[in-house]
């Protein structure tokens, strides 16, 4: 039996622990100090639930793509991944793993409770980062979901996609000699000036859970998302249908610009767009006009567009 509580980041939501006793610790983090949380918007009412996974140094408020969900029928549940948002404890590294499948036991834990509670359709959502560790998991898992939707999903490293082959034995021998060694990446921060009510956006969240700084790129990280992506490369056989939603341009300009509020100024969408075709038999892909890199924060009408087009898509493919 489940036990849940009231959430401690969005009103009217719950949360329950999952603990990860086993979870390889690094550093300076605490034996058996590793655990994921599972949030919902309601008691379980409906047969169909959606279940969202969060990108890199993110975790779940987005209340109204809970509210969205819900009006669409399906009970809405969010994993906040070890090391993120919820899970995050003191002196974890945050939002570090050395292999994407490692979340594959927090994942099964949350599909096992929103099973237990009566829900017999499943689909699974993931945002940029936590798109990649969707589709990873639904091509191991397979009979599982119904469907799978993609929000700008991370499926290849933007630039790189030619020479990622040479870069990955690289990354991955010096993983095991260095994991948690930092690489020294430079940031705009035009991407929170884009959604923070703090500065030119609209959307307020906790700033320390959403693009602080702790959240280091590390050498063991970036191997295990190169991994990942060759998986991607080399061809998934996901037995869902999946839709794939994007922005319809990048802007990776240095200087500010508000056209940047009208672009995915994360990911590069091109090299997304290519990588789709490869998650499994059935794929759908959708340009978004004016989406940012999440696109359920972009700005109207491209918001709207988002939910439409994911409405209808869902009222075709989202049952079984």
């Amino acid at each position: 039996m489940t036990t849940w509580a009231r959430d401690t980041l969005l009103a009217s939501f719950e949360q329950t622990t999952i603990e990860l006793p086993d979870a390889s610790v690094y550093a300076n983090e605490d034996e058996g100090s590793l655990c994921a949380t599972l949030v919902r918007r309601n008691p379980s009412r409906r047969r169909q639930a959606m279940l969202y996974i969060h990108g890199w140094s993110d975790y779940f408020f987005q209340a109204h793509l809970a509210d969205e969900m819900n009006a669409l029928g399906y009970d809405f549940y969010a994993l906040d991944l070890r090391r993120y948002g919820r899970s995050l404890r003191q002196r974890q590294l945050a939002g570090f793993v050395t292999d994407l499948s490692a979340y594959h036991t927090e994942l099964d834990e949350a599909v096992r409770i929103i099973t237990a509670e009566g829900h017999d359709e499943l689909v699974v959502m993931g945002h940029s980062t936590g798109g990649l560790i969707a589709a990873l998991w639904a091509d191991e898992h397979p009979g599982q979901v119904s469907a799978v939707v993609l929000n700008s999903p991370w499926l290849e490293l933007q630039g790189y996609p030619a020479v990622r082959p040479a870069l990955l034995p690289m990354f991955s021998a010096a993983r095991s000699l260095s994991p948690t060694a930092v690489l020294p990446l430079s940031e705009t921060g035009f991407y929170r000036r884009c959604i923070s009510s703090t500065q030119d956006g609209v959307w307020d969240y906790n700033l320390n859970l959403k693009g602080d700084k702790a959240f280091a790129v590390r050498v063991g990280w970036l191997a295990a998302i190169m991994q990942g992506q060759a998986r991607v490369g080399a061809g998934l056989t996901i037995d869902a249908p999946v839709l794939t939603l994007i922005s319809d341009r990048s802007d990776f300009r240095r200087k500010w610009s508000e056209e940047l509020r009208s672009a995915d100024v994360v990911l590069d969408v091109e090299t997304l767009a290519s990588r789709t075709a490869n998650l499994g038999r059935h794929t759908t892909l959708v340009r978004i006009e004016g989406g940012m890199h999440d696109l359920a924060l972009s700005d109207e009408p491209a918001r709207g567009r988002y939910f439409s087009e994911m409405s209808r898509w869902l009222a075709t493919y989202g049952r079984p």
